[in-house]
């Protein structure tokens, strides 16, 4: 078994797709009006509308109401990609810190409020 992606449902699949291009720098795939996935290489974040994940299953999810979930991405440089992410972030939750468990991280929301953690390892 694989793990494929990690999917985030939103009512506004372009807002989300444009701040995870501009926060990562990767351009993100876009399947349909309602479905995008951003390919890493370690794994994918999918980004799908409401609509879609509801039509088997109504209800069956609530877009913007995750208070459980980070998105971790590994980066070379804490602070350079902070500054980078300045004026496209709506909300900085953490500036980059030296974390206890031996990490340098950076933690943001995205516009639908998930966490997204910028990271790396102290020790190299």
């Amino acid at each position: 078994m694989n793990l494929y992606d990690v999917r985030i449902t939103t009512h506004d699949v372009g807002r989300l797709v444009r701040l995870y291009e501009q926060v990562t720098g990767i351009a993100v795939t876009q399947l349909d009006g309602d479905y995008a996935e951003l390919r890493t290489p370690g794994g994918v974040v999918a980004i799908s509308a409401q609509r879609k994940v509801d039509m088997p299953s109504p209800g069956a999810t609530v877009p913007a109401s995750n208070r459980s979930l980070i998105i971790d991405f590994r980066v070379e440089d804490v602070d350079r990609e902070r500054a980078r992410i300045a004026t496209v972030v709506p909300e900085v939750v953490l500036e980059p810190t030296d974390q206890p468990w031996g990490t340098r991280a950076t933690l943001f929301r995205d516009p639908d409020g998930n966490f997204v953690n910028f990271f790396y390892p102290l020790r190299r």
